[in-house]
Parts: structure tokens; C-alpha cells; sequence
């Protein structure tokens, strides 16, 4: 059996997937920027790999992430800014700086000895410690990255405000707000005008992604499955009218809605 790669193999790799002379074309050319949307998708495919329990294929989806900070830290260590190394003891040294109640000391070695804290009391310190580290007095909301998902981001947003009291009392407040939001979209839409439409949607989604938080549930999370149940009830519709041999024009509405039903009732059996 041969011996295994290591993290300094895939670093040298990278260097010579960017190496001027006789490397890759296609990486050699690659920025910060262009990157992004690669990096996106590697996450998702993370995600989505462990959402469908697909365990034999995880390790091989958190490499190809893996590759992307390593990407990174090639583009930042050419241009002198920073590499792989610094990432690391970067993470560490805020890792345990964040945790004194694993590292008492400060130090990788050291060990606690005290009492056991609860998981609110962990997450309590850690929210403490991580302002005192971030500094950014310009603005509470000023941490939370613009280029997050529409749906994360109002949630962190309203999460941020909530903890110095800018929050509805209660879900049924925010229930209220989601009915006053979508007479505002209708309102739009009888008025034809695709800016107002758009910005009264978007007050909708933000409503809507508010109840979520009310109710503890993640926004992203629950449109992830509403995404895989309609795949699935659609999939079901697909093979009824495949194997009837008719084409889909040959359908009513409520012909194929009949189907969808079927669908749901199958997932109730």
C-alpha cells in the first residue's frame, strides 16, 4: 500500500497547477473573483451530499471544498498577501481564544479543570468573545457578509437587531406584518409596476424569513425541502404521463393536479 497524500502535497500540487511556465491554463488564469462561483457551488454540494445521507461520497465533497481555500491561499501567497499556513494559525489561535473553557490558558495544551458549561453558556460566551474580537463599532449588522443568501442574511440581520430589542413580541405579530406585506403586493401587481412588484416581494420574503426565526426554523433549510418534495411529486407526474404514452399538451391542468395528488397521497402512505 502506498503512502497517503498529505495537505503539503495538495499545497505543492496547487503551486504547480499555477506554476507560469508548465502549469494549467485554466487555474493559471483564475482570480479571487472568478473563483466564487465555484466555491459556491462546492458548498452546496456539501451540503447536499450530506442532506441525502450520501456518507461514501462526503469525503470526496469536502476535498473538492478543501481545494478551494487551498486555491485561494495559492492566489494570496503569489501575490505575497498571506498562505495556507497563516489560514491556519489564524483559525486556531481565534479557536482557542474562543473557547477559554476547553484552553484555559490561551494554549493549545492546556485543559480545563473547572466545572462543565452548558451549551448556552458556551454559546453566551462565545457571541461576548466574538465582539471583543471583531472591534466594529460602525454598525451591530456590520459583520454579517453581503454576498450571504438572500434568506441567511435576513435572518442574521433580524437576529443582530432583535438582541438590543428592535423585535416583534410574538409570531403573531410577524403573521400580521406577512398580511399587511402581500395586500402591499397585490396592491403592485393591480398597478403594473415591475420595481414596486419586486421590492414589495422582497418585503415579503424578508416577513417570511423573520416567522422563521420566530419559530426556530431555518429559511433556507425549509425551502431545501419544499425544493426536494416538489422534485419528487413532479418525478411522479413524469412517469404517469410517460407511461401513458400522451403528451404532456394532452393534459388539463386538472388533469396533472390529480396526479400531484396522488403524489402527496403515496407520501402519506
Amino acid at each position: 500500500m502506498t503512502d497517503q497524500y498529505t495537505i503539503e502535497d495538495l499545497k505543492y500540487l496547487m503551486s504547480r497547477l499555477r506554476h507560469t511556465e508548465d502549469g494549467c491554463p485554466w487555474d493559471i488564469k483564475q482570480t479571487y473573483r472568478s473563483i466564487v462561483p465555484h466555491t459556491l457551488e462546492e458548498v452546496y454540494e456539501v451540503i447536499d451530499t450530506i442532506e441525502r445521507e450520501d456518507f461514501p461520497h462526503l469525503s470526496e465533497e469536502l476535498g473538492d471544498l478543501l481545494f478551494q481555500v487551498v486555491f485561494y491561499a495559492q492566489i494570496a501567497s503569489e501575490e505575497e498577501r498571506f498562505s495556507f499556513d497563516d489560514i491556519i494559525h489564524r483559525l486556531v489561535s481565534k479557536l482557542i481564544y474562543r473557547h477559554p473553557h476547553v484552553f484555559p490558558d490561551g494554549t493549545l495544551q492546556s485543559r480545563r479543570t473547572d466545572s462543565f458549561l452548558t451549551e448556552s453558556d458556551v454559546k453566551g460566551q462565545w457571541e461576548v468573545l466574538k465582539a471583543k474580537q471583531k472591534q466594529r463599532a460602525d454598525s451591530i449588522l456590520a459583520d454579517i457578509p453581503v454576498a450571504l443568501p438572500g434568506m441567511i442574511r435576513a435572518r442574521k440581520l433580524q437576529s443582530k437587531a432583535a438582541k438590543v430589542g428592535f423585535d416583534w413580541p410574538s409570531v403573531q405579530d410577524v403573521l400580521e406584518k406577512a398580511d399587511e406585506e402581500l395586500a402591499e403586493l397585490k396592491e403592485a401587481i393591480a398597478g403594473g409596476d415591475q420595481a414596486h412588484m419586486e421590492s414589495e416581494l422582497g418585503d415579503i420574503l424578508f416577513v417570511l424569513a423573520n416567522v422563521a426565526r420566530h419559530l426556530d426554523i431555518d429559511p433556507e433549510q425549509a425551502v431545501r425541502n419544499t425544493n426536494q418534495k416538489f422534485e419528487h411529486r413532479f418525478r411522479f407526474i413524469e412517469q404517469q404521463v410517460g407511461a401513458s404514452e400522451k403528451n404532456w399538451t394532452d393534459y388539463s391542468l386538472d388533469e396533472l393536479d390529480a396526479y400531484w395528488n396522488q403524489a402527496k397521497e403515496r407520501e402519506r402512505s
